[in-house]
């Protein structure tokens, strides 16, 4: 057998074709969108449920619980985005998923002002979210992206 028959049949074969990978991971992708989508719709709905229960009930243990929800709907939005761009681009921007890891943290940290903490926790926690800005401006600063629209 020479070697163009062995790269005709390879080419035939199901695994080693790039175009049902391309479209299986475009309809995986589509689907955890929507369900994030649902999920955010849920969270919305949650918040204006805890914000009729602050209205008619004491105030602060409702906001407090809404805080937290708002940064975590806002985590998933920028996990939308970072999907969003692997689907445009073909691939994941660095900048985006450091940008919802901070948006994380920063609700870990907030989540930490209404429970018992340790300074331990705040510091860590701190160093982390510091150490994940300064990557983040690395990144945009020496990114070879032509786009100036995502720079910040």
């Amino acid at each position: 057998m020479n070697s163009d028959n062995v790269a005709i049949q390879t080419e035939n074969f199901f695994l080693l074709r790039s175009d049902w990978h391309r479209k299986f991971i475009r309809i995986l992708v589509s689907s955890l969108m929507v369900a994030l989508y649902f999920w955010i719709i849920s969270g919305f709905l949650n918040l204006f449920h805890q914000l009729y229960l602050s209205i008619s009930h004491r105030w602060e243990p409702n906001a407090e619980k809404m805080i937290v929800d708002v940064v975590i709907i806002l985590a998933a939005l920028e996990l939308i985005r970072t999907l969003q761009s692997y689907l445009e681009l073909g691939r994941v921007r660095v900048t985006f998923i450091l940008d919802a890891a901070l948006v994380v943290l920063i609700g870990e940290l907030i989540g930490l002002w209404y429970r018992e903490y340790s300074v331990k926790e705040v510091a860590l926690s701190l160093a982390v979210i510091i150490l994940l800005t300064l990557l983040r401006i690395v990144t945009v600063k020496f990114s070879p992206d032509i786009f100036e629209e995502d720079r910040v």
